[in-house]
């Protein structure tokens, strides 16, 4: 699984299952209002998900219709 770049990736996330830092995630998704990391361990090979939910923007414009 190739690494993505972005300009903002947290590092050295503990593993959820040993404690070992990791890093960088294994891969990354956007979308709206949030970011899902998928973490893979070296040292124990348990692989999580964590998602990032941010508040909605002041600059998002609103919908006009549904």
């Amino acid at each position: 699984m190739a690494a993505a770049v972005s300009d903002y990736l947290p590092h050295q996330n503990p593993c959820a299952q040993c404690g070992h830092p990791i890093a960088a995630p294994a891969w990354f998704e956007h979308g709206p209002r949030r970011t899902a990391y998928l973490w893979q361990c070296a040292n124990c090979g348990y692989r999580f998900e964590a998602v990032a939910f941010f508040a909605e923007s002041k600059s998002e414009p609103s919908a006009i219709a549904a």
